[in-house]
C-alpha cells in the first residue's frame, strides 16, 4: 500500500449522483488512509452528451463535501492534462503501438454495413458482434485504404483465451473468451477513444495504483486487463464496489426518491451526515459504531473492510443521521445555520443584524429538537423574523372555547407582556402560568391565543423562549391585533 494513487473520473454528462459520491468518497479515503494522492479526471470524449453544467456540479459537490483533491483539471499536477478531450494525442499513440505489435487493427467498415450484419445476425438468429471482416487486411491494405483517406476505427484483436484477474473485493475473477464482445473498438473514426483505450492508457500514465468504481464496470475488466497486459503495462488493483440498490432490491434510481448530490443538499442534509452514511453503505469499522467524522474515516479506512454484497439506500436512516448531525451543533453553531438559511429565504439582511443574530442565538436550543433538515428552519423562524400572516378568527380560539374565551385570555396577557425583554423566559413563564391558574385555564389552552397570534400558526417552537425572540414590542403588538381582531 505504499505510493497509493486513486483517481475520481466522471463523465461530464449529468449532475453528481449519490453513487458517484460514494466512489469519490471511497478513493479519496483509501488516499488519505495511506498517505497517498487523490486526483480528478474528466473524462469527456463522449462529447454529444458533454454537459458544461456537470464539471461545475463535480467541483461543487466534491468542496460541499469536504473530499479535497491533490491533482486535477482545476490545480494541474505532474501528469496532466487531466481532461481526456486534451489527451487524444496519447490515445492515437497508444492505438497505433497496438496495431504495431499486432494486438489492434483498422476497421473500414461502415456504418452502414455493420447495421445490415446486425438486421442479418438477428435474422439467422445468431449472435450479435462484429464479423472480423477487416481483421484480415494485411498491413499494407490498410495502410493504403487509410491513405486515400477512407474513415476507420481502430479494433483491440480480441484472443478467446480465458482472462482472469483478482478483484481485491471479490476475489479471483475469470472469463471465458468467448464470453468478452468481439474485437470492440478503441478509438473511434472521429479520433476520441472509447472508454476502454482510454482508461487503460490514463491510468498507466497517470500511475494510478487501485481502481475502485462500481461495480457496473465488472464486465469490462477482463478487456481492460488484456489491454494492460497487450502494452506490457502492469496491472492496477481493482476494486469493483458494491452495488447501491433501493428498498425493493433494485439499483437506487429516481422511483426510490432524490438521486443527485444537489438535490440532498437542496433539501437541507448535511455533508457531514451524507458522507457519513455514504461511508457505511458498503464498508465498516467494525463494532457497532455509526457516526464518524470525515477526520476519523481517514484514518480509518481500508479496502479488507470493504462489503462483497450491495447496500440498501435507506432514506429514514439518513434523515435521523442528519438530524443527530444538527444536534450536535454547538448553539452558536447552529445559530450561524440559522441565519445562512434564514438569509436564502429573503428573512434577514446579508450581513445579519447584531439583533438578528441574537434572534438565532435565542431560538437555536428552540428548534434544535425539531429541526430534522436544515431546509426546514426558514418556516420554523419566519414568525421571529418577519411579521406572520394574521391567523384567522377561528385559528385563536382554544378548542371548546369562544371567541369571547380567547379575546379574555389575550387581554389578560397583554400587561404580562410588559418587561419580558429584561427578564428571562423562565420568570416570564411563571407570570403565564399563575394568570391561568387564577383564571382556572390549563395553560395548554390559555397558551393557544397566545401561539397563534405571535407565530401566525397553532404550531411553533416554545412560546416563551419565541416570545423573547420577537421581543416585547413585537410580541405586545400582535396580541393586541389578535385581541382586536376577536373582538370585532
Amino acid at each position: 500500500m505504499n505510493n497509493v494513487r486513486v483517481r475520481y473520473a466522471p463523465s461530464p454528462t449529468g449532475l453528481q449522483h449519490i453513487g458517484g459520491l460514494r466512489t469519490a468518497l471511497f478513493n479519496y479515503l483509501l488516499a488519505r488512509a495511506y498517505g497517498g494522492q487523490f486526483y480528478l479526471r474528466i473524462e469527456d470524449t463522449d462529447q454529444t452528451r458533454y454537459n458544461p453544467e456537470a464539471v461545475d456540479d463535480l467541483y461543487d459537490t466534491l468542496r460541499w463535501a469536504g473530499l479535497d483533491w491533490d491533482e486535477g483539471p482545476d490545480r494541474g499536477g505532474p501528469f496532466g492534462p487531466y481532461i481526456q478531450s486534451q489527451r487524444l494525442e496519447l490515445y492515437r499513440e497508444t492505438a497505433e503501438r497496438l496495431i504495431a505489435e499486432g494486438h489492434a487493427y483498422r476497421c473500414f467498415c461502415t456504418p452502414e454495413r455493420l447495421t445490415e450484419l446486425r438486421t442479418w445476425q438477428e435474422q439467422q438468429h445468431l449472435p450479435s458482434g462484429y464479423d472480423r471482416r477487416c481483421r484480415s487486411l494485411s498491413p499494407d491494405e490498410a495502410q493504403k485504404l487509410a491513405r486515400e483517406g477512407n474513415p476507420y476505427v481502430i479494433r483491440f484483436i480480441q484472443t478467446e483465451a480465458p482472462v482472469a484477474f483478482e478483484d481485491e473485493i471479490l476475489g479471483k475473477i475469470e472469463k471465458a473468451g468467448t464470453d468478452l464482445p468481439i474485437d470492440p473498438v478503441l478509438l473511434k473514426s472521429d479520433g476520441y477513444p472509447t472508454y476502454h483505450l482510454a482508461h487503460v492508457t490514463d491510468d498507466h500514465l497517470m500511475q494510478t495504483t487501485h481502481v475502485l468504481r462500481a461495480q457496473e464496470w465488472l464486465p469490462s475488466a477482463p478487456l481492460h486487463v488484456q489491454l494492460f497486459d497487450a502494452l506490457g503495462w502492469p496491472r492496477p488493483k481493482y476494486v469493483h464496489l458494491p452495488l447501491i440498490l433501493g428498498s425493493d432490491g433494485q439499483k437506487l434510481s429516481k422511483r426510490h426518491g432524490a438521486t443527485s448530490v444537489r438535490q440532498f443538499k437542496e433539501s437541507g442534509y448535511l455533508p457531514a451526515a451524507l458522507v457519513n452514511y455514504l461511508a457505511l453503505l458498503g464498508w465498516s469499522a467494525g463494532g457497532d459504531r455509526e457516526f464518524f467524522t470525515l477526520a476519523e474515516l481517514e484514518k480509518l479506512f481500508s479496502l479488507d473492510r470493504l462489503n462483497k454484497s450491495p447496500g440498501v439506500f435507506d432514506y429514514k436512516k439518513l434523515e435521523h443521521f442528519n438530524a443527530t448531525y444538527l444536534r450536535g451543533f454547538s448553539e452558536p453553531e447552529l445559530a450561524a445555520l440559522l441565519l445562512e438559511e434564514a438569509s436564502k429565504a429573503g428573512l434577514t439582511s446579508t450581513p445579519a443584524t447584531e439583533a438578528e443574530k441574537r434572534q438565532a442565538e435565542l431560538m437555536a436550543p428552540l428548534v434544535r429538537e425539531r429541526l430534522t433538515f436544515l431546509n426546514e428552519a426558514p418556516g420554523m423562524l419566519r414568525f421571529v423574523f418577519a411579521e406572520p400572516t394574521p391567523a384567522p378568527v377561528a385559528d385563536l380560539i382554544p378548542k371548546k372555547g369562544t371567541a369571547e374565551t380567547a379575546a379574555s385570555i389575550l387581554a389578560a396577557v397583554i400587561p404580562l407582556v410588559s418587561g419580558s425583554d429584561e427578564r428571562t423566559s423562565e420568570a416570564t413563564e411563571e407570570l403565564f402560568r399563575a394568570k391561568a391558574e387564577e383564571l382556572g385555564l390549563k395553560l395548554g389552552d390559555f397558551m393557544h391565543p397566545v401561539r397563534v397570534a405571535v407565530s401566525g400558526s397553532k404550531v411553533s417552537p416554545p412560546m416563551f423562549g419565541s416570545m423573547k425572540a420577537v421581543g416585547e414590542a413585537r410580541v405586545k403588538a400582535r396580541l393586541e391585533a389578535a385581541w382586536r381582531l376577536l373582538t370585532n
